[in-house]
């Protein structure tokens, strides 16, 4: 193994990432903008906390048609979860909840999916075929997920080079997860059944960095469509992240983009680190074949404790049990991530499998904190017959999650000296990374019986083509060129009003620079104000601007305009200021000048000033200041 040394985040370089062979790939989920769920007639988009009745489900894996058990799903069996499902009716009906066969393909989330698959410069298949995609946390009680690859073979421009799209699916969104506590998972149905969009990248992205910014890529293409839905969990990725020597592991729901770079920075640092303690592990002889461990149960040896998570099992009855591994001396010590050490990587797997989700839920003789005193430690170490070069872990709960808990310590700690574990893990808000579940196998598809495939003919695709926008950076080097403040070159570029923006500057002769702020700008001030800017519509804004065009706004104007078409709901040729024409703002100059005259007296520039703020006072909304300055200007020469 090469020799290296994981710097701080701040300091690594591409060089650095080379070195390590740091790959990452993305599974990027977005939501479509359609009014009903992807194979029901429920509304989508509909979110609410509140719910008419709960659905008790326990989830138990089956033999495939191989006769084998998907991992994922005998981990989870092992969890022993309750799944509580809370329903509404408006948005639930007897298709989620597994009772009724599916409704054919929604055909809206259909023809949007295949536009952006367009645009990603994807093949799109000719013939659509439904498939089940096991899903065995409980987040959707089929315990599969319809799915349908319509889209292949794309890409997108990088830098210097090209990402590869591999495959785009079309496919129905799970539960939102309310808690996950001890043995019981609580998930919202509202979310269930809508469609969204699967964009899965080749493994081309070379540093943590690009990750984000193809990911920005990604996610202003499908913006740029107007047909994707906005908001807090509208946009999950997953992150895919390998090192030489490692394996592919998948961050599950990244929820921000801006915490890519240090996910995926930890992550390699983890499998990078993870590499060297099983160099560690070989050198003190300890491989899949000599691992050696055992499991005592140290209820009896324990009667009192300071240690008050010890105390409080011993007083709950609680059975708590140890296991010694053996010349693991100092190793759960380990760091893995940053501020963070091997130790985790097992507290995880019993928090996530045997179900002890308080938090500390295991102690260990490697630890530099306090826990237990040393004569404890001692006396335990006796008991359990431990040599100086054995690592102790004491769990404590019930009689079955201590027993489910020592069997995955002893697993964690022997896949330690085999590599790494194929896992889904979770991101984490402090940047780091912890255990969610075993990776699904391969197999995890097969086809979906309820429903027959569809041919998505040419006549289709030509009409869709036919409305296709022009890709989103073509639009940015334009505005470029056209000069517009560089903060709205990108919103632009992504906005429902970018066609309206290209007639208003190419039809109609509007100065970019005014059109561009008012559609972009002007909004987030409105935004500040208290005021969504959701609710301006194109109509809104193409009569603001048409207006500006002809004379009856000024740019301060059409803030104002804005502001007031969203008091009312929509535009009216009435919210409009009384039009002022020449010969009343050179009266209006006439008169702001003579009280200019009773004020103190002031120099030439400062006189200037003070009388073209007087007469902007009252013309602002109507006319741009240039004008105003220019009749001020002729008239000192008349």
């Amino acid at each position: 193994m090469k020799s290296f040394i994981f710097k701080p985040f701040e300091e690594m370089t591409p060089e650095d990432y080379a070195v390590v062979g740091f790959k990452s790939g993305l599974e990027i989920h977005q939501q479509l903008l359609t009014d009903k769920k992807l194979f029901c007639r429920c509304p989508a988009g509909k979110y609410s906390e509140e719910y008419d009745a709960e659905i008790l489900r326990h989830m138990r894996p089956t033999l495939s048609e191989l006769g084998e058990y998907d991992g994922t799903a005998l981990m989870e069996f092992k969890t022993k979860k309750e799944i509580i499902y809370r329903i509404k009716r408006e948005t639930v009906c007897t298709y989620e909840m597994d009772d009724t066969p599916p409704f054919l393909i929604n055909d809206q989330a259909l023809d949007i999916a295949i536009k952006i698959g367009m645009l990603y410069n994807c093949n799109i298949v000719d013939e659509l075929h439904i498939a089940r995609k096991q899903y065995l946390d409980g987040s959707i009680p089929t315990g599969f997920q319809r799915t349908a690859i319509f889209a292949l073979d794309g890409w997108i421009p990088y830098k210097d080079r090209k990402i590869e799209i591999v495959q785009m699916s079309i496919e129905e969104d799970s539960c939102r997860e309310v808690s996950d506590v001890g043995h019981y998972r609580t998930y919202l149905t509202d979310r269930l059944g809508m469609p969204l969009i699967e964009t899965v990248t080749g493994p081309d992205m070379k540093t943590p960095q690009e990750v984000a910014e193809v990911n920005e890529l990604c996610s202003a293409l499908v913006r740029s469509t107007g047909n994707v839905r906005r908001g807090i969990g509208a946009a999950r990725q997953d992150v895919n992240v390998s090192v030489d020597g490692g394996t592919r592991i998948e961050i599950k729901g990244v929820p921000r983009i801006p915490m890519i770079p240090l996910l995926t920075y930890n992550e390699a640092m983890r499998q990078w680190n993870l590499l060297r303690l099983r160099e560690e592990l070989h050198k003190r002889g300890i491989t899949e074949n000599t691992f050696e461990s055992k499991t005592e149960d140290i209820t009896g040896i324990i009667k009192s404790s300071h240690y008050l998570p010890l105390q409080e099992a011993i007083d709950k009855g609680y059975k708590i049990k140890c296991v010694v591994l053996r010349g693991y001396k100092d190793l759960l010590h380990w760091q893995t991530q940053t501020d963070t050490y091997f130790s985790r990587e097992i507290s995880d797997r019993v928090r996530v499998i045997a179900c002890l989700t308080t938090i500390p839920n295991i102690i260990h003789s490697d630890s530099k904190g306090d826990t237990i005193t040393s004569a404890e430690w001692q006396k335990i170490k006796k008991h359990a017959n431990a040599t100086n070069d054995d690592t102790l872990v004491i769990v404590w709960g019930d009689e079955r999650d201590t027993s489910t808990a020592c069997k995955e310590i002893i697993i964690r700690a022997k896949e330690a000296a085999i590599g790494i574990p194929s896992e889904t893990r979770q991101a984490l808000s402090d940047g780091t990374n912890g255990f969610e579940r075993i990776l699904p196998g391969a197999d995890r598809m097969y086809p979906d019986t309820d429903l027959p495939p569809q041919k998505i003919t040419k006549e289709r695709l030509e009409k869709l083509k036919a409305h296709l926008p022009e890709h989103f950076w073509e639009r940015e080097k334009w505005y470029k060129e056209l000069g517009i403040p560089e903060d709205t070159i990108r919103p632009l570029a992504i906005s429902k009003f970018a066609d309206l923006f290209k007639k208003a500057v190419g039809g109609w002769n509007i100065n970019p620079k005014a059109a561009a702020v008012a559609i972009i700008q002007y909004p987030k001030r409105l935004k500040k104000l208290g005021y969504d800017p959701n609710l301006i519509t194109i109509e809104m804004m193409t009569e603001i601007l048409m207006n500006y065009k002809a004379g009856l706004l000024s740019r301060w104007g059409m803030f104002i305009a804005l502001k007031k078409s969203l008091q009312h709901g929509k535009f009216y040729p009435e919210l409009l200021p009384r039009p002022i024409l020449k010969e009343e703002l050179l009266s209006i100059i006439a008169l702001k000048k003579k009280e200019l005259k009773k004020m103190n007296p002031l120099s030439g520039e400062k006189k200037q000033k003070v009388l073209m703020g007087l007469v902007m006072n009252e013309v602002k909304v109507n006319i741009e200041g240039k004008v105003v300055a220019e009749k001020i200007k002729s008239m000192e020469h008349k």
